[in-house]
């Protein structure tokens, strides 16, 4: 393809697209043959090789063999960029092509001529009243967008002089041949074709410019931070085409059925240009996401890989974490259905293949979450202890269980709390609770059996995102139950707002819990009240006895006591079941059912960390709160052993 400044009409006009297309498969073959050497390597020649010998040069072996992988992977992706940016470029050139025809076939039919540089030649027509005579041709040329919308373009007469009554500026003179407008209208037509055109071309010269690969290059940390950038390259420039082509403003079902009626070559087409698209989008079937995903998460460690702040190095860590996990694998298949360096990190993760699951549980964390190194190591085993829950619970169902962390979790920062991004706000939830539901909506579209069992589990602040989600219009896509542990409050008054009805609502909350227990807002009002009051008059008197030591002492001292003092003044006037986010869920007044957990160390028994909030799904420190979790997601209700409400 030709540089924006060599694109002439007659090259565009006479270009053959089908050969645009035709390279493109033949990059897609290159692409394939990669991909498929990729496979052997790692499956017949380096896996049998590593299970099969324990030597010193076995080991050398399989690390070149590593290596030549890291090579072909490297050549498979590259080359399904360049196949996904010609597919992009030859769709995108097709209308202004078309458009460029027909107004050059229109000028044909006229009569008129056509210049190299796109002005309009038109014969003298119409009649003089004067003289009697035809009045003159003349030309013009076409508006080129730079001069401003409505430019009626340049007039000139047969002599080519141009004739200042009629040039822009005056739209209300027109000349009396009728020639000249039939002619202004197809030199606007070519000029606008021919702008887009150029505009196209240079913005995928410029992505294509990017994907070349130097001799001898070795596949690196570095190499795949290249890698990364070229797909944000062809992305971009093919950010056009994709809003034209993929149903981004669809639901999940129609997005369905979208998927269901493209080729294999389309789906690999966009698997492998736009990983990050496809990978990402609710609708698409759980193996597609996944294949997509595991692109993508090559190329976000590529690129997270070069930055050397604080957030990437944490975001590196999460997902080199994940890496870990799906290149190690086990007995239940995991899957990637979402991945992203968007605000602290995105990231979805399956135990189980959602699309062929009986029981599909989708849990979302909450308060301190993203995507970092804990992340990996703790978060998403959650999400595998439901599925080994599940499992033992019903070894006759299928389960997946998953992990989704689609939104900012609140994190205890002094810059988020100062931002209003903490625990203490409804923010975070408000803006995950559609996002959710879109994921669930996606689930539902997907499931080959059409009705799964789907249980929805909120953790933490996790909780409220999933109880604002079950407020919205329709409920949580396909949830049949609703699990709420460790909740300081779901935003709803009674479970029966939740939308699956109060003996579908399940709670789960630790005796020593703290965020179970969190105030409401005239306790906390009352709590810092007191805590200012009383830490004012214990810096006084501890001044007065002990000089600049006992303030400080005192001052401690007091706002503790003041503290307490003030929240159980107005504890006694508030409504005991009330919480921060509406009325507490384990509360007889919430009407919810609450299942038996083990209470948990307090927080001054296990050093000042909350380790009661965190054992619901941690079979081997809450059996009982992990077994009624699996029971409620493989809907054997009836096994739940039950607590009494608060």
């Amino acid at each position: 393809m030709a540089a924006a400044s060599g694109l002439t009409w007659q090259r565009f006009r006479d270009l053959e697209l089908s050969e645009l297309t035709d390279a493109a498969d033949g990059w897609r073959a290159a692409s394939a043959f990669a991909d498929a050497a990729r496979e052997r390597v790692d499956g017949d020649m380096s896996g049998r090789l590593a299970k099969t010998q324990d030597s010193e040069s076995a080991r050398a072996a399989v690390k070149r063999l590593k290596r030549l992988s890291e090579n072909y992977h490297y050549v498979h992706t590259e080359t399904g960029l360049v196949r996904g940016a010609l597919d992009a470029l030859a769709g995108e050139l097709g209308a202004p092509q078309r458009r460029l025809r027909e107004a050059l076939e229109d000028a044909a039919s006229f009569g008129y001529t056509v210049n190299d540089n796109g002005s309009i030649v038109y014969p003298a027509g119409g009649k003089n009243e004067l003289t009697g005579d035809a009045l003159p041709g003349g030309s013009v040329v076409g508006n080129n967008g730079l001069i401003g919308a409505g430019n009626p373009g340049l007039y000139r007469d047969a002599n080519g002089m141009l004739d200042p009554a009629l040039a822009p500026g005056t739209p209300a003179l027109k000349s009396p041949n009728p020639h000249r407008a039939k002619a202004q209208d197809v030199a606007d037509r070519l000029a606008h074709a021919m702008r887009e055109a150029h505009e196209i071309d240079a913005r995928y010269s410029s992505a294509l410019h990017k994907l070349k690969a130097a001799p001898g290059l070795t596949v690196d940390t570095r190499t795949w931070a290249n890698v990364g950038s070229d797909a944000e390259a062809v992305s971009q420039a093919a950010q056009n085409y994709l809003e034209k082509q993929l149903p981004l403003d669809k639901s999940p079902a129609e997005r369905k059925e979208w998927w269901d009626h493209l080729s294999q070559e389309q789906r690999e087409e966009y698997l492998s240009a736009f990983p990050g698209v496809i990978g990402n989008l609710d609708g698409i079937p759980a193996s597609a996401r996944d294949e997509a995903n595991r692109e993508n998460l090559q190329l976000l460690i590529g690129q997270l890989g070069v930055k050397h702040d604080d957030s990437s190095r944490e975001m590196l860590g999460g997902l080199k974490g994940i890496q870990e996990k799906l290149d190690k694998g086990g007995k239940l298949p995991m899957y990637l259905l979402g991945i992203g360096d968007e605000g602290n990190g995105r990231a979805i993760i399956a135990y189980g293949n959602p699309d062929t699951a009986d029981n599909v549980s989708a849990y979302v964390p909450g308060l301190g979450t993203k995507l970092d190194a804990e992340f990996a190591d703790g978060t998403v085993d959650r999400a595998l202890q439901t599925a080994r829950g599940a499992q033992n619970a019903d070894p006759s169902s299928r389960t997946s269980s998953i992990v989704w962390l689609g939104y900012d979790a609140p994190q205890v920062t002094p810059s988020d709390l100062a931002s209003g991004k903490s625990v203490m706000f409804t923010n975070d939830a408000e803006a995950g609770a559609p996002d959710y539901n879109a994921f669930m909506a996606g689930i539902s579209a997907t499931h080959e059996g059409g009705n799964p069992h789907v249980t929805a589990i909120g953790h933490s602040y996790g909780s409220l995102t999933v109880g604002l989600a079950a407020q919205e219009k329709g409920g949580i896509p396909g949830a049949d139950d609703i699990i709420l542990v460790g909740s300081p409050g779901s935003g709803a008054d009674n479970a029966q707002d939740l939308n699956v009805g109060k003996g579908h609502v399940f709670v789960g909350a630790a005796e020593n819990d703290i965020v179970t227990k969190l105030p409401n807002h005239a306790e906390a009002s009352g709590m810092t009240s007191g805590a200012v009051g009383g830490g004012s008059t214990g810096f006084v008197l501890g001044a007065g006895m002990a000089g600049p030591p006992g303030a400080l002492i005192g001052g401690g001292a007091g706002a503790i006591v003041g503290g307490i003092a003030g929240y159980t003044a107005q504890d006694a006037q508030s409504d005991p079941s009330e919480r921060w986010f509406g009325t507490d869920p384990a509360s007889e007044d919430f009407g919810a059912t609450r299942f038996v957990v083990k209470d948990g160390e307090t927080v001054l028994e296990d050093h000042l960390k909350m380790s009661a909030h965190s054992n619901y799904f941690n079979r081997a420190k809450d059996q009982i709160s992990a077994d009624n979790i699996a029971n409620i997601v493989v809907g054997n209700t009836d096994r739940i052993t039950l607590e009494t409400p608060r």
